[in-house]
C-alpha cells in the first residue's frame, strides 16, 4: 500500500469522523438522511473509491457513536436507530445516570466495530463463492426482500398494501420522462427518487406548514430548558472493556455477531428484538437499562458495518437496508457507480480491508475520546449554536438540485411527489427499508404484472 495513499485515507477518515461526530449529536437527523446525499456528492466529484469507502466508513461509525448522546442527555434520538434506547435512557436518567448511561452506549458502540469489522470480513469472503447465483436472482430476492421487510413494519398489512402502488408511481414517472423525452428510454432515473423517499418525512411537514389550517392548530412551544449536570473529567484514555460489566461485554459481542449475520433485516427491529430479549430477565431497572443499551448500541453499529461490507464485497448489489440507505451511493451512483461496475468490481479484498480498519480505527479514536470525555460540551454546543432546521434545509437544497441534475426542472415536481407519498407513508409506519426495496425492485416487478 503507498504511504501517501494511506496518509489520504488518514485524513478524509478524520474528515468523516469529525463532520459526523457534530451530525449524530444533532437531534432529529436521521442516519439515512444525512449521510446519503453527502456519500453522492462525494462519489459524483471523482474521488478515488478507496478513499469514498474509507470516509463512508469514519462517518458511519462516527454518527453511530454520537446518537446515543442526545438520547442520554435529553431524551432526543439523534437518529432512527438511536430511538430504541430512549426509554432505558430516560430511565438511567431518572436515577441521576444520564453520564453513565453515555459512556455505556459508546462503549456497546466500540464493541460492535470491534466486533462487526472482522465478523462482516469472514462472512463477506464465505458468500463470494455462491455470489453469482444470488446475483442471478437479484431481482426477485429485491422483491422477497420487499416482503420480508414489510412483515417487520409497524405496520405491515399497510407496507405489504403498499407495495404495488408504490411501484406504479416510480415506474409512471420513469415512463413519462421517457415519453417526454426528458432522458433516453430504458434510462432508470434513479439518484433523484432514491433522496426523494430519503427526505420524505422533510417534505411532508414542509408542506403541512403550507396549510393554514394545519399551521394553526400546531401546539405552541417556547424554549425548551435542559438541564445537565457537570461531571468531573478524567484525563487518561477511557477503556470502554472497563466501563462495561463483563456480562455487558459478552452479551454486546454476541449481540454484534447476530446483527452482523442478520444484515439483511430491518436494523431498528432487530435492535429492539434482541436488546429486549438479552435484558428482558433482569429485574434491576438501572441494571437492565445499561444492559440494554450497551446491547442495542453495539447491534446497531455491526448492522451497519455488515450491512455495508457483506453486499459490497460478495455482491455488488445493495441487499441490505443499510446498503439501500446510507450506503447506497457505493453501489449505485450514475455515471461513476453502476450495479454492473462498482465498488465490488474495482477494489481488491485488500483495498477494502485497509479502508475499513483505517475509518474504523480513526472513528474510534477520534469520536469515542471525544464523546467520552466532552459529550455534555459539544451536546450543549450544538443544542444552542446548531439549529436542526438548518442542518435539514441543507440536505434539502442538495435533493433539489441532484434532482435536476438527474432529470431536469420536471424532476423536482416528480421527487417531490414521491417525496409527499414516501413520507406518508414512512408516518404511517412503513419503513424507509421497504421503501427503497420497491424502488430497486419495481422496474422487475411492474414488468411482470404487466406480462
Amino acid at each position: 500500500m503507498d504511504p501517501i495513499l494511506i496518509l489520504q485515507m488518514v485524513m478524509v477518515a478524520i474528515l468523516g469522523a469529525v463532520i459526523y461526530t457534530i451530525v449524530g449529536i444533532a437531534p432529529g437527523t436521521d442516519e439515512t438522511a444525512t449521510i446519503a446525499p453527502v456519500m453522492l456528492v462525494i462519489v459524483l466529484s471523482g474521488l478515488e473509491p478507496i478513499l469514498v469507502l474509507t470516509f463512508f466508513m469514519s462517518a458511519i461509525i462516527a454518527n453511530k457513536l454520537t446518537d446515543s448522546v442526545p438520547v442520554a442527555v435529553a431524551g432526543i434520538p439523534g437518529g432512527v436507530m438511536a430511538t430504541p434506547m430512549v426509554e432505558h435512557a430516560l430511565v438511567l436518567k431518572k436515577h441521576g445516570f444520564a453520564d453513565v448511561s453515555i459512556r455505556k452506549m459508546v462503549s456497546g458502540s466500540v464493541v460492535g466495530t470491534l466486533v462487526a469489522v472482522p465478523v462482516s470480513l469472514l462472512l463477506a469472503n464465505a458468500l463470494i463463492p455462491v455470489a453469482d447465483a444470488i446475483k442471478d436472482f437479484a431481482n426477485p430476492l429485491f422483491f422477497i426482500g420487499t416482503i420480508i421487510l414489510a412483515l417487520l413494519s409497524k405496520n405491515r398489512l399497510l407496507a405489504l398494501a403498499a407495495i404495488i402502488p408504490f411501484a406504479l408511481l416510480i415506474q409512471g414517472l420513469r415512463h413519462l420522462y421517457w415519453g417526454l423525452g426528458i432522458v433516453p428510454e430504458g434510462t432508470n432515473v434513479f439518484i433523484s427518487f432514491f433522496l426523494g423517499i430519503t427526505i420524505g418525512p422533510v417534505i411532508i411537514t414542509l408542506f403541512e406548514l403550507l396549510n393554514k389550517e394545519k399551521r394553526n392548530s400546531l401546539e405552541r412551544y417556547g424554549k425548551k430548558t435542559i438541564l445537565l449536570n457537570k461531571n468531573k473529567e478524567k484525563m487518561k484514555f477511557p477503556n470502554p472493556f472497563k466501563i462495561l460489566t463483563r456480562e455487558e461485554v459478552v452479551k454486546s459481542s454476541i449481540s454484534s455477531v447476530i446483527g452482523s449475520m442478520t444484515f439483511i433485516l430491518s436494523a431498528v427491529g432487530t435492535t429492539v428484538l434482541v436488546g429486549e430479549l438479552f435484558s428482558s430477565r433482569i429485574k434491576d431497572s438501572v441494571k437492565k437499562s445499561s444492559l440494554a443499551i450497551a446491547c442495542m448500541e453495539a447491534l446497531a453499529n455491526a448492522t451497519y458495518i455488515s450491512g455495508t461490507l457483506i453486499p459490497l464485497i460478495a455482491l455488488g448489489i445493495p441487499l441490505s437496508s443499510v446498503a439501500l440507505g446510507p450506503a447506497n451511493a457505493l453501489f449505485n451512483a450514475p455515471p461513476v457507480f453502476t450495479l454492473e461496475h462498482n465498488m465490488h468490481h474495482i477494489l481488491s479484498m485488500s483495498d477494502f480491508v485497509w479502508a475499513t480498519i483505517i475509518g474504523a480505527i480513526v472513528a474510534l479514536g477520534i469520536t469515542y475520546f471525544v464523546i467520552v470525555k466532552y459529550s455534555q460540551q459539544i451536546c450543549v454546543f450544538v443544542f444552542k449554536w446548531v439549529p436542526h432546521e438548518a442542518m435539514l434545509g441543507l440536505f434539502f437544497g442538495l435533493v433539489i438540485l441532484l434532482a435536476f441534475m438527474d432529470a431536469g426542472w420536471l424532476n423536482i415536481g416528480g421527487v417531490i411527489l414521491i417525496g409527499l407519498v414516501a413520507g406518508l407513508l414512512h408516518r404511517w409506519g412503513i419503513n424507509y427499508g421497504v421503501l427503497f426495496m420497491i424502488l430497486y425492485s419495481a422496474p422487475w416487478l411492474i414488468s411482470k404484472l404487466a406480462g
